[in-house]
């Protein structure tokens, strides 16, 4: 690999005295999607840290300390910061990184709570992670490193319920909420806490107390040509925000899209919607046809993956669903127009409301958005003031309100 990618100066790597090193780690950078480039350049960056070592084994183990050593020197640098997170996920695959049992000591509780998530509460590996996730950030905040668990009290509950509400608002505060009271109540169970810290309050939301997220269509619009298209980036963006416009694809669908996805000779895209565990097939039309052959040239990276939307820097991997709120947080904002405060989420929204004022049933729309009830549908479709003034009753004339008072008084 050495060879191949330094054709003239690889014997400098590898007669390096850290030189053990570079190979597998070049084949690693390559095996996960880094593109020719970036792996000269992180190799070369490893080597100008490395060789200020003295000795080091070809089997040696790394910790998270030794890291931060080594790469004090140049880790306010952007290339070498990213060097440094490359080499540790390395070491990780390669089992070479050391955990310091002070900073990770929760991680046999936390191993055998996800068997508890998995085998008995039978929960979706994604659901697995997100309660990781969130009980691991609670025993990091919460927990002293000079306590133990048993220690835990209710103020410190408390204290993270705060923070965590000062970031988000209650609707999303209720999901960590609810991971939080599940790990509490078992850990009572299993004698890991001896007070019932689970009994916490969730955060009181009522159906239909905030407004409808829709945007008008004509923003919807005047977002998707912002949309600068002479990269990349551009090309897979605009391609994403399209569908979510035209065709009220989630977050969570735009990212399970394959190439395969798209039938060119039908003129279909098969949509796996996660929600309901279906499949959803949506008829295209010739804009977006040319839209989507027009990304696949310009916009996609060629790669073996077989998602249709991909990074666009190396490694080359799938997006993720986090990524898309992102990228539109990124083009409204770039856009200049008075989208503050919206979401992705809202263009999903706005395809709704569209196809209500061209006279599509709630069923239909129901249906094309993946619901299972049309409750659900219409919290989509609760401010249509168009039809609102079709139902509204007339009011009476005043004449004819003065002479029903006659009337009345005679």
């Amino acid at each position: 690999m050495l060879s191949r990618i330094f054709p003239k100066t690889h014997r400098r790597y590898v007669e390096s005295p850290a030189g053990c090193w570079f190979e597998g780690f070049a084949d690693w950078l390559t095996s996960v999607g880094y593109a020719r480039g970036p792996t000269c350049h992180h190799v070369h960056r490893l080597k100008l840290v490395l060789e200020r070592i003295e000795s080091i084994a070809p089997d040696a183990n790394f910790s998270v300390h030794q890291l931060d050593t080594i790469f004090t020197s140049v880790r306010t640098r952007p290339q070498y910061r990213a060097t440094r997170c490359a080499f540790e996920r390395f070491l990780a695959a390669r089992r070479l990184l050391t955990i310091e049992p002070d900073v990770d000591r929760f991680v046999p509780l936390l191993k055998v709570y996800r068997h508890h998530l998995i085998e008995v509460r039978g929960l979706a590996p994604p659901t697995v992670s997100q309660h990781i996730s969130t009980i691991a950030e609670f025993l990091t905040q919460s927990v002293p490193h000079e306590a133990a668990l048993l220690d835990l009290s209710a103020p410190a509950v408390e204290q993270f319920v705060i923070t965590k509400g000062q970031l988000m608002k209650r609707q999303s505060l209720q999901h960590p909420i609810a991971r939080l009271r599940a790990f509490l109540r078992y850990c009572f169970d299993h004698g890991y806490i001896q007070e019932r810290l689970y009994m916490i309050d969730t955060p009181r939301t009522y159906r239909d107390e905030a407004p409808p997220r829709a945007i008008a269509w004509h923003l919807v619009q005047q977002l998707l040509q912002s949309v600068d298209r002479n990269s990349k980036a551009g090309w897979r963006d605009y391609a994403i925000l399209h569908l979510m416009a035209y065709y009220g694809l989630r977050p969570s669908e735009i990212v399970a899209l394959t190439v395969a996805s798209i039938d060119w000779t039908a003129r279909t895209l098969r949509v796996d919607q996660r929600k309901t565990r279906s499949i959803l097939i949506l008829p295209l039309s010739d804009p977006t046809l040319s839209l989507l052959k027009r990304y696949l040239h310009c916009g996609r990276p060629s790669s073996t993956w077989p998602e249709l939307f991909l990074r666009v820097r190396t490694p080359l991997a799938p997006i993720q669903h986090y990524a898309v709120c992102e990228l539109y947080e990124k083009r409204a904002r770039q856009s200049g127009l008075s989208l503050g405060g919206s979401s992705s989420y809202c263009l999903r929204h706005a395809f709704a409301m569209r196809l209500l004022e061209r006279g599509v049933g709630v069923k239909a729309i129901g249906d094309l958005l993946g619901h299972r009830s049309l409750e659900s549908t219409c919290v989509y479709l609760r401010l249509q003031t168009e039809s609102l003034r079709d139902v509204a009753l007339p009011l009476p004339c005043r004449h004819a309100a003065q002479k029903g008072d006659h009337h009345v008084l005679h």
